[in-house]
C-alpha cells in the first residue's frame, strides 16, 4: 500500500456516531484536532444504512473509537441490542462509547451506565451530556484523553502537495525544499540538493507555504536522513518572539485550520465514496461490506 493510502488509515480515530449536533457542534471538531484527536462525526442518511456504516469503518479503520448517541431515533436500530452485537463481535478490535443527554432522573442515568458499562462491557465510558453545549467539549475531551484517543500521536501531521514548499538560508545560501508533511509542532522537508546542518542547529526566517498558506518562522533542525533518494530534514517549530519550541499563536490558529482540512477531507472523500459505493450495491467493489484497505488505492 503507498503512502498516501496509510496516512489516510493510520492513527487512532473517533468517530462520533449520529450525535445531537446542537450539544455536540461539529466545530468541535477542529478544537479537539488541535489536541491531537482525529475526530469525525456520523449522520444517518439513505445512501448507506448506518449498520454499514459501522462496519465499513471498523473494517478500514482498524484503531478505532466509536461514541454512539443512543437517544438517536434510527429505523431498525434498537442501541441496547445493537452495541451488544457489536461488543460481543469485535470484543476488543474496536473501543465502544455512549453518548446521551442528561437525565432529570438519577436512577435512569445508573441504569443507562449498569448496562453499557457492566451488562454490555463497553470500555469507553458512558457520558451524559449537559444542555449547555459548551460543557460538552470538556467532558468529551476528558474520556478521550482517558482511553488515549490521540493514539501514539502528540500532534496530528499532514501530507503536503507539491505546491507546499519550504526556503530557508544557510551560511549565506539560499536553499529551496518540498514541505512533505507538516503539524503543529514539526514539519519535514526534502530536497536535491545535500547540504549539511549539524543537528540541533537553529535557523532563522524559514519560509513555509502550505497548500496556499505561508508565513514565516525560526527552527531547529531534529533529524536528516534519505527517504526514496531524497534527502528530508525534520524541524520543530522555534518562536520568533521568545525562541520557545511551538509557533506564535496567529500562525498555530491558522496552520490547525489548514491541517485538519487536509486531514479530514482525506477520509472524508473516502467514507464518501465506500459509503456511495455499499449504497449502490454490486459495482466496482461488488457493493461488499467489508472494505480491505487495499481498496483504498483504488478509491484515492
Amino acid at each position: 500500500m503507498d503512502d498516501q493510502a496509510l496516512n489516510v488509515i493510520d492513527g487512532r480515530k473517533t468517530f462520533f456516531i449520529v450525535p445531537d449536533t446542537s450539544l455536540l457542534p461539529e466545530s468541535y471538531l477542529e478544537d479537539y484536532m488541535a489536541r491531537g484527536y482525529e475526530t469525525y462525526i456520523i449522520e444517518d442518511d439513505r445512501v448507506c444504512p448506518l449498520e454499514k456504516k459501522v462496519e465499513a469503518i471498523i473494517t478500514i479503520f482498524y484503531d478505532s473509537i466509536l461514541f454512539f448517541y443512543v437517544d438517536a431515533v434510527i429505523p431498525g436500530i434498537e442501541w441496547r441490542s445493537y452495541i451488544q452485537s457489536l461488543q460481543k463481535s469485535y470484543g476488543n478490535k474496536v473501543l465502544i462509547g455512549v453518548l446521551y443527554a442528561k437525565r432529570n432522573s438519577p436512577r435512569e442515568k445508573q441504569a443507562i451506565e449498569k448496562y453499557y458499562l457492566f451488562d454490555v462491557g463497553i470500555q469507553c465510558g458512558c457520558i451524559s451530556l449537559e444542555y449547555q453545549k459548551e460543557k460538552n467539549f470538556g467532558l468529551i475531551d476528558k474520556v478521550m484523553y482517558a482511553n488515549q484517543a490521540a493514539g501514539r500521536r502528540k500532534n496530528i501531521r499532514a501530507l503536503c502537495d507539491s505546491t507546499s514548499k519550504v526556503n530557508f538560508t544557510y551560511k549565506k545560501k539560499q536553499y529551496n525544499a518540498r514541505l512533505t508533511d507538516i503539524s503543529l509542532s514539526h514539519f519535514s522537508c526534502s530536497m536535491d540538493d545535500n547540504v549539511y546542518i549539524p543537528l540541533y542547529e537553529k535557523l532563522s526566517n524559514i519560509y513555509v507555504e502550505v497548500n496556499n498558506m505561508h508565513f514565516t518562522t525560526d527552527g531547529i533542525l531534529l533529524l536528516e536522513r534519505t527517504q526514496n533518494g531524497e534527502n528530508l530534514y525534520v524541524f520543530v517549530f522555534v518562536r520568533r518572539s521568545d525562541g520557545k519550541q511551538g509557533l506564535e499563536w496567529d500562525i498555530k490558529q491558522r496552520l490547525s485550520e489548514r491541517i485538519y482540512t487536509l486531514v479530514t477531507s482525506k477520509v472524508k472523500n473516502i467514507l464518501q465514496l465506500v459509503f456511495s459505493e455499499i449504497g449502490r450495491g454490486p459495482g466496482e467493489f461488488g457493493g461488499r461490506n467489508p472494505y480491505t484497505p487495499q481498496d483504498l488505492e483504488r478509491l484515492l
